[in-house]
């Protein structure tokens, strides 16, 4: 049975579809959820659905091995970051080279970087005035949505819609498209 250790920072409802995604799979199974957000959204979901959560700061994370002692404790055969906003530190990559993996609302590499996530992806793509967006599921490397992309999804930008129909419309595809790819990818 394969291992999947999610990473969130908000509402969890990728989080969410994955961990209902793998519930009855005979192959994986997402054993935890670790946010940088006590606050987060996501750890509510995951106390109703009985999944283990952590939260952890950013000393934690980046500047001591907590973070990393937390994951071989766990040991994941993928690590998936679902709305998950901090970079990820270079010693956490080594630890999983290939094995952490991330979706972002565009369709890199365009509004992609440091500070590219959520309503501000939306509200660039509409402002300027985008015929077409999508989804893209990437391996993480030490530098923000570089890695190599694993599979993009597409949908039409309409002159009339807003950021806000610009993000019904890349949820959507997140909750068709990521479960199915993180699936894929664990099987390779």
């Amino acid at each position: 049975m394969k291992r999947v250790v999610i990473f969130a920072s908000g509402s969890g409802s990728n989080a969410e579809n994955l961990i209902k995604f793998f519930h009855n799979s005979d192959n994986a199974s997402v054993i935890q959820v670790l946010t940088n957000n006590p606050h987060a959204k996501v750890l509510d979901r995951c106390k109703k659905l009985n999944i283990s959560a952590l939260s952890f700061n950013r000393i934690a994370f980046s500047k001591s091995e907590d973070v990393l002692n937390i994951l071989k404790t766990s040991q994941p055969d993928l690590i998936v970051l679902a709305g998950f906003l901090w970079k990820f530190p270079e010693f956490i990559l080594k630890a999983y080279p290939n094995k952490v993996i991330n979706i972002h609302p565009a369709l890199l590499p365009k509004y992609g970087g440091k500070g590219m996530y959520g309503m501000n992806v939306h509200n660039a793509v509409v402002e300027n005035k985008e015929t077409e967006t999508g989804i893209t599921i990437h391996y993480v490397n030490e530098n923000y949505d570089e890695g190599a992309i694993i599979f993009q999804a597409k949908c039409t930008v309409l002159s009339t819609d807003s950021a806000e129909d610009v993000a019904e419309k890349i949820h959507l595809l997140e909750m068709e498209h990521f479960p199915k790819v993180v699936e894929k990818t664990l099987n390779q």
